[in-house]
């Protein structure tokens, strides 16, 4: 059974067919699904979906780009809400340049906070790190996040990045961006990254894999991804299916 550790079902791209979605999903092999809090209200929504849907689990946190909006209560908050059953993980946390908004330094300092709270509340990390490679890999070693644990969820650096990671003992998240034609880079991670070492994930309902790519993105297409990797690995699909999801249940301490 497949275990997609990377989701946003609370995105209004499901509001028309959520609940059948979602229903659907064991029955297609999906054994479970961790929903990614990405701001104060999509960590409140997770909290919903986790409630609903014993195959949900959650993650808690603020995504670089929404940090202007936390304030130490707020941090707090989270703190309580990180005791929740079923919340797996701190998250998604770090770093992304490609918009200017908010600036390097809010995104930094709330980062920090974020990942000493992962480790106050004994939790892993969802790491996002968008166009950030040196200043995400420098505030992590500065803050000895080989103690914390977790992803670097959407991994989209080099093998030089991923092996710094690795050290770390860090989890790669491989999705989609896998599948699509100028993907060489994330190929050769993929090829030198030890099997147990990776996880799926979906980001959904961004990045779907062709043969879908543009579409909007399920955990129903991870086996696209599962097939990728198994060509790759030159092991098979099932197979990259079984590790995927024990690494993902070692990941989120389940």
């Amino acid at each position: 059974m497949i275990f997609d550790t990377h989701a946003h079902y609370d995105d209004e791209a499901f509001k028309e067919d959520r609940n059948a979605l979602l229903n659907s999903l064991q029955s297609n092999g999906i054994e479970a699904v961790v929903n990614i809090g990405a701001s104060i209200q999509t960590t409140k929504n997770t909290l919903e979906l986790m409630k609903k849907y014993p195959f949900i689990y959650g993650a808690v946190g603020v995504h670089p780009s929404e940090t202007a909006e936390l304030d130490d209560s707020l941090l707090n908050w989270l703190k309580t809400v990180s005791k929740t059953p079923k919340v797996v993980a701190i998250g998604e946390i770090g770093l992304d340049y490609y918009w200017e908004e908010p600036g390097h330094d809010v995104q930094k300092e709330w980062f920090v906070k974020q990942l000493n709270l992962a480790r106050e509340t004994k939790l892993p990390v969802v790491i996002h790190s968008r166009d950030a490679a040196k200043d995400t890999l420098d505030i992590m070693k500065a803050e000895h996040s080989e103690d914390i644990g977790g992803v670097i969820h959407c991994f989209s650096y080099g093998v030089e990045m991923a092996r710094e990671y690795l050290k770390m003992g860090f989890y790669l998240g491989i999705g989609g961006v896998l599948t699509f034609n100028n993907a060489k880079k994330l190929k050769e991670v993929v090829e030198y990254a030890p099997m147990d070492r990776i996880v799926l994930e979906t980001d959904c309902p961004y990045l779907a894999p062709a043969p879908n790519r543009g579409k909007r993105n399920s955990s129903l297409n991870l086996p696209y991804v599962a097939e990728a990797i198994a060509r790759i690995k030159n092991i098979s699909p099932e197979e990259v299916i079984e590790i995927t999801c024990r690494s993902a249940k070692q990941l989120y301490r389940l």
